[in-house]
Parts: structure tokens; sequence; C-alpha cells
């Protein structure tokens, strides 16, 4: 009969699910001190490295004129939902798009339908008030037809289609 330690579940080990998987390259002489470096902190390597991740991001920049840092905007800027952050980065951080990235927010921007309100306004809205006018949730239902129209793996009638039957519904 198998002997427990009372409240110990079986099998040990951390319950803390990983979701993210990320597979680097260190020279050796780094990856030595980076060893060192979670032995002192009684740490793994992985434990480690994500720690020292989120050091520098204490340190990295957004926007040059406010120094605000990546760790600053990390609870406005992280959603769940892979739309709601690429919104967010387009409006908030567009010059740190990538190229597809670029096209695909040109598009969200060019959907008359995923936005609330005048956006012709003249001089134009701050962040805050496009993403305030940002309908989400649409943006989230039209979310894989928006990307097959940027990558030109779909026709942009496909969401000439969408808005129709947005209309309909209303």
């Amino acid at each position: 009969m198998e002997k427990r330690v009372r409240g110990r579940p079986r099998g040990g080990g951390s319950k803390l699910q990983r979701t993210e998987t990320v597979t680097l390259r260190l020279d050796p002489k780094l990856r030595y001190l980076t060893e060192l470096a979670s032995r002192k902190q009684r740490r793994t390597v992985s434990s480690f490295i994500e720690w020292a991740i989120e050091q520098a991001l204490s340190s990295v920049e957004l926007d040059d004129k406010t120094h605000t840092t990546v760790a600053q905007v990390a609870g406005r800027m992280w959603d769940t939902d892979e739309a709601d952050r690429l919104a967010k980065l387009g409006i908030y951080y567009p010059d740190i798009l990538t190229y597809d990235e670029q096209v695909l927010w040109k598009l969200i921007q060019e959907c008359a339908f995923l936005w609330r309100g005048d956006r012709n306004e003249p001089g134009g809205w701050t962040a805050q008030e496009r993403d305030e006018a940002l309908d989400y949730p649409q943006l989230r239902e039209n979310w894989e037809t928006l990307k097959k129209v940027a990558s030109g793996e779909a026709d942009s009638s496909e969401l000439s289609m969408a808005r129709r039957l947005l209309r309909m519904a209303e």
C-alpha cells in the first residue's frame, strides 16, 4: 500500500500550468552564468530566465517621450484575445507593429462597422478615445475573416457580407 504525505498531491511538483514554451539559444558562457545565478536564487534555469525577463520589462521603454516602460502598460496592453491585443498595440504603439500587423491594423481601421462614433472629427481621436470607440466584440466576431482578408486568403467582399449581416441583426 502506498503511503502519502497528507496535503501533498500525488506526483509532486508544481501545479502551475505553463502555456507557452520558448526555445532560445545561449552561448556556453552565458548558459553557465545563467545556471550559476539560478542556483544562487534557488530557482530552475527556466524560472530564473522568466524572472530576468520580468525585470527587463521595467527598463524597456515603449515611448521615448514619456519613458513609459513595457511593465507600466502591461495591464492595459495584455488581453487573452489576440484581436484585442493587436488592436491595443495598433492604437497605443503603432510604430512597433510588424509589417503583417500593419496590414491587418490598416484593414481594421478602414472597416467603419468596427467603430462607434464619427472617426473624421476635426483633430482626430486620442488613443484613449480610439480605444473606447473600437467595437471589440465586433472585432472578435470578425477576427478570422479580417486575418484572411489581410493575408490575401479571402476577398474583402467577405467583410462586406459581415457588415450587411450586422445591419440586418440591428
